[in-house]
C-alpha cells in the first residue's frame, strides 16, 4: 500500500463526522474477546459493576478451564469476590465460542491478549460490528487503533463505531488458576478514534477508573511506555547491570513481596530507558505531540512501585517472553517506523529491537506494527501527519 491508499482511506473515514456514535452513559452489555488473565480480569470487573458480560474464546481448553473453575476470584485490591461463570439464577459471566452471538447487541467489545490476537480479532470483527458499538483495545500499546481501523476497513466494515486505545488496566494481576491477586496500577492514557468521544471514556471509567483521556490516539500511542520499560527490564540483566532489589546478607532468602518488576530496574537500566524516552519524545514532537510522560511517569505506569502498594510482580519465563514480544512489535517497532517517516535516527530503539529479536529467536522488526503495513509508506512527515489528523477527526 502507498501513501495515496492511506490518504483515500483517511478521507473515507473522515466522512459523516457530524453524527458521532450514540453511546450510553453506562455500558450495560459487554463482550470480552480472549480467555487469558487480562480477559478474566476485565470480565470480573465489568460483572462487578453491573454489566451483562460475555467472554469469547476460540480455544476449547481455555473455555473448558474457565467453565470447570465455576468462577473468577479477585483478591487483594479492587472489587474482591468470586464472579460466577455460566451459572443460572445469579449474575454470571457467560462463555461462548460463537463470535457472532458474542458481539451482537453489545455496546462494547474488549480486545485482549497479545498483539497478534488483537490483529486477528480486528479482522474477524469486520462483518459483525454495527453502528454505535465501541471496540476497546486493552492494552493498546502503540498505533493499535490505527492498525485496527485499517484492518476493519480492509475487512469491509462500514459501521460507525468507536475504537478506544487504552494503555493499561486498573490493576496488576498475578494469576493462580482463575484466582487473580490484584495490586492497584497507576493512571494510564486513553483516547478514541474518532477523537473527542470522551463520553465513551467516561463510561468506561465505571470499569476502568484509572483511565486518563488524551486528545487523540496519536498522543496515546506516543505516550505508550511499554517498550521502553518492559524490554530493557526483562532482557538486560546480569552482574554488569545492577538492579534495584534490596541487598541481602550472604545466605539470606529474598521475600517474595520484594521481588517486584520495579526491582529489576537499576540505575544502568534507567540510563537506557532515558535514552529510549528521549528518542520517543523527539519522534512524537515531529508528529505534533509535545505533551509526553516523564520517565518517572512511565516507570509508575509500566513497572509499578518498588514494593508494597501498587507493585507489579515479576513475570514467569513464558509471560516475560510474551511481554518482550508484544512490547517490541507493539511499541518499539511502531516508534521506529514513525522515526523513518520523520527522518529521525533512533539508534537505541533500533538496537533494542535487534536484541529482542535475538532473544526471541525470530525477526520481530518485519512482524511489528509498522506504519507501512497500514498504508503509510511515505517519507513526507507533513503528509503523514495530515492523514493521521484526518483519521482522528473522522469515522474509523
Amino acid at each position: 500500500m502507498n501513501s495515496n491508499a492511506f490518504q483515500q482511506f483517511a478521507e473515507a473515514a473522515a466522512q459523516r463526522t457530524s453524527s458521532p456514535a450514540v453511546t450510553p452513559a453506562q455500558f450495560s452489555r459487554v463482550t470480552i474477546l480472549g480467555g487469558g488473565d487480562d480477559a478474566q480480569l476485565l470480565a470480573a470487573l465489568c460483572l462487578a459493576h453491573g454489566a451483562e458480560v460475555t467472554l469469547f474464546s476460540a480455544y476449547g481448553a481455555e473455555l473448558g478451564h474457565l467453565r470447570d473453575s465455576g468462577s473468577i476470584a479477585l483478591r487483594g485490591d479492587g472489587p474482591i469476590g468470586n464472579y460466577a461463570i455460566d451459572q443460572s439464577g445469579i449474575p454470571s459471566i457467560r462463555t461462548t465460542a460463537e463470535l457472532d452471538r458474542a458481539v451482537a447487541g453489545v455496546e462494547a467489545v474488549f480486545l485482549t491478549g497479545p498483539v497478534h490476537k488483537q490483529r486477528t480479532y480486528a479482522m474477524v470483527l469486520a462483518d459483525h460490528l454495527r453502528d454505535g458499538q465501541c471496540v476497546v483495545i486493552a492494552p493498546g500499546r502503540s498505533m493499535a487503533a490505527v492498525e485496527a481501523s485499517w484492518l476493519l476497513r480492509v475487512g469491509g466494515c462500514s459501521a460507525d463505531i468507536t475504537l478506544v486505545e487504552i494503555q493499561g488496566l486498573p490493576y496488576w494481576s498475578t494469576a493462580s488458576g482463575t484466582m487473580l491477586q490484584l495490586q492497584s496500577a497507576a493512571a494510564v492514557t486513553a483516547a478514541t478514534l474518532p477523537a473527542g468521544r470522551n463520553d465513551i471514556i467516561d463510561g468506561l471509567k465505571n470499569f476502568l477508573p484509572n483511565l486518563q483521556a488524551v486528545q487523540n490516539t496519536t498522543q496515546s500511542s506516543f505516550a505508550d511506555g511499554s517498550g521502553l520499560i518492559e524490554v530493557p527490564a526483562l532482557i538486560m540483566g546480569g552482574a554488569a547491570l545492577q538492579d534495584a532489589a534490596l541487598r541481602l546478607p550472604e545466605g539470606a532468602v529474598p521475600l517474595a513481596e520484594n521481588e517486584t518488576f520495579r526491582s529489576m530496574i537499576g540505575s544502568e537500566h534507567r540510563q537506557v530507558i532515558e535514552q529510549l524516552a528521549e528518542e520517543r519524545c523527539r519522534v512524537a514532537a515531529a508528529f505534533g505531540v509535545r505533551t509526553m510522560p516523564s520517565v518517572d511517569d512511565w516507570l509508575d505506569s509500566c513497572a509499578g512501585s518498588l514494593r508494597g502498594a501498587g507493585s507489579r510482580s515479576q513475570p514467569d519465563h513464558a509471560t516475560a517472553r510474551n511481554l518482550v514480544r508484544c512490547a517490541t512489535i507493539g511499541s518499539l517497532v511502531p516508534l521506529q517506523s514513525a522515526s523513518e517517516i520523520a527522518g529521525i535516527d533512533v539508534p537505541v530503539t533500533q538496537s533494542l529491537i535487534t536484541l529482542a529479536g535475538a532473544v526471541l529467536g525470530t525477526e520481530v522488526r518485519t512482524s511489528g506494527r509498522h506504519l507501512s503495513h497500514m498504508g503509510v509508506d511515505t517519507t513526507d512527515i507533513d503528509a503523514a501527519r495530515r492523514s493521521l489528523d484526518q483519521l482522528n477527526r473522522g469515522r474509523h
